[in-house]
Order: structure tokens, then sequence, then C-alpha cells
């Protein structure tokens, strides 16, 4: 198998997992999102350790760590992470999937608007249709939910300041979820333990159960192995398109599987969205953006 062959198949897999989230969370339940996300970060934590392990870069990953002006961006990066995965699994066991799909679907948007605000980066005509076209289309879901999509807002807000941190640190995906987790575990963990010692924690409550919390880490880490294994192999356009597979297998599954309502006016104002992502799909084909991989990755 040649090599762009085998890197499609690894990051369609990966994108492809990562859409499949919603039917993993649920499974979780009694479990509240907070005690998830806190399995997810501990599990995730030992899952890398284990992993950097195997590849011998467990003392260079925690020397980074401790880089001057580094470990205050990682910090910044795991607050933003778990807003994330926060928002993200309590919208899933909420039936709130279609308005967190719209939250992935607006995160190459509001990268691109980061981009020039942050970066400097200069704004093609395209680029503004469609974050105009985009931007009408938030307005029709936000007379349609009769709010704002808070909670869309919140995930591709999250994710995109997550990407625009680890833009400023640059590091490889595995070891930044490492020192992530890491940071993020101090707080997670003690929960953890504050809810076993009150009897209130999940873990230990079944073999099913706690089977399936440990996964967490698991499913969460090798998407992002895959991921990493796709960068690699494969031209950064195709890495750039591949990112909508995410939101429409969450789409597909919150409308045909989960049956979450999708009024005429939801209907509308998602077909804005889409078309604004076909012109950046088509603007990023023809201008064969080099951006980094980093801002591909979803939840």
């Amino acid at each position: 198998m040649n090599k762009t062959r085998l890197g499609f198949i690894y990051g369609f897999s990966s994108y492809t997992l990562w859409g499949l989230f919603p039917l993993y969370w649920p499974l979780l339940q009694p479990a509240t999102s907070l005690e998830m996300v806190s399995h997810r970060s501990v599990w995730s934590l030992v899952f890398c350790v284990i992993a950097l392990a195997i590849a011998h870069q467990l003392r260079s990953t925690f020397a980074l760590m401790l880089s001057p002006g580094v470990f205050w961006k990682f910090t910044l990066a795991s607050a933003f992470i778990s807003v994330n995965w926060l928002t993200y699994i309590w919208a899933v066991n909420n039936e709130q999937i279609v308005e967190a799909s719209l939250g992935y679907y607006m995160q190459p948007i509001l990268l691109v608007l980061m981009g020039i605000l942050a970066f400097k980066e200069t704004m093609r005509k395209i680029q503004w249709v469609a974050f105009i076209v985009a931007t009408i289309g938030v307005i029709i879901l936000t007379l349609d939910y009769g709010r704002p999509p808070w909670i869309s807002f919140a995930l591709a807000f999250s994710w995109s300041s997550y990407s625009f941190m680890k833009k400023k640190i640059n590091l490889g995906s595995l070891q930044g979820l490492a020192i992530e987790t890491l940071i993020s575990s101090v707080f997670y963990g003690s929960y953890l333990i504050w809810l076993g010692e009150r009897g209130e924690g999940q873990f230990g409550n079944g073999v099913g159960l706690t089977a399936l919390l440990i996964g967490a880490g698991v499913v969460t880490a090798v998407p992002l192995l895959l991921f990493n294994g796709a960068t690699t192999r494969i031209p950064f356009t195709m890495i750039g398109l591949l990112q909508y597979l995410t939101p429409t297998i969450q789409f597909m599954l919150a409308v045909f599987l989960r049956h979450e309502p999708m009024p005429s006016g939801r209907w509308i104002g998602f077909v804005f969205i889409w078309v604004a992502l076909i012109a950046l799909g088509y603007d990023l084909i023809k201008s064969g953006s080099t951006r980094d991989n980093r801002l591909a990755q979803p939840d």
C-alpha cells in the first residue's frame, strides 16, 4: 500500500472515530458529564504515558513541559480543551448533538477569522463571502432556536482558542495531549477521589461501566494517533477537507438515529453553513493551503 493511500485511511479513520463519539458517551451514564470528562482526562494521561514510554519520549516530553514560558501556555490550552470536552459531552447526553455538530462546522470559519485577527493573515474574497454566508446562517439558526446557539459558540470558540494555543506551542499531538491531561488531571483526579470518598462515583460500579470509563482515555488517544499517522503521509489540503467528516457524521447520527428535531428554519440555517464550508473547501483546494494540521483536529 502506498504512502498516500495509507495516510488517507489513517485520516479517514481518525475523523470517522471522532464523528462516532456521540455513540460512546451515553454509555457512561449514570456518570455525570463532569465525571466523564474527569475519567477521560485521567485515563488519556495513562494511555499517553504508556505510548510515550514505548516511543522513548517520556523524559523529553516532561522536559518540554518545564521549558520557560511553555507551562502556562499548556495550562491555558488545558483549560480550553476542558471547556470543549465538558460542553460536548453535556450536549451529547442532553440530546443537543445537532447544535454540537454546528459548533464543529463553525470551527473552520472561526479559525479563518482568528488567523486574520491574531496572525495578521490576509482574507481572500471567497473567504469573506464564506464568512458572510455563515453569519447569515447563524442568524437564521438563532431565530429558529429563539436564542443564540450557545453550545455551538462554546465548542467553536473553545476549540479555536485551543488550536491557537497549540499553534503557539508547536508540539506533536500525543506529547501535547500528555502534558495537557497531566495538568488537568491534578483537578480531575482530585475530583474523582472526592467522588469516591463520598460514594457517589461510578468507577467500580459494575465491570462494564468501569471498563467504559477507562476506555474513555483509549477512545480519546487512538484517533489522535491515527491523525498523527495521516499528517505525515497526505497533503495538508486533504486533512483540511477530511475535518468536515466529523460534524457530518455527528449531524447524521443526531437527525437519523437520535431523531433530534430539525424544523425547516434549522435546515435553512444549516444549508447556509454548508454553502460557506463548500466555498472554504474550494478555496482550500485552489490555494493549496498549508495551514497547521493541529488546527484541523476536532474534539
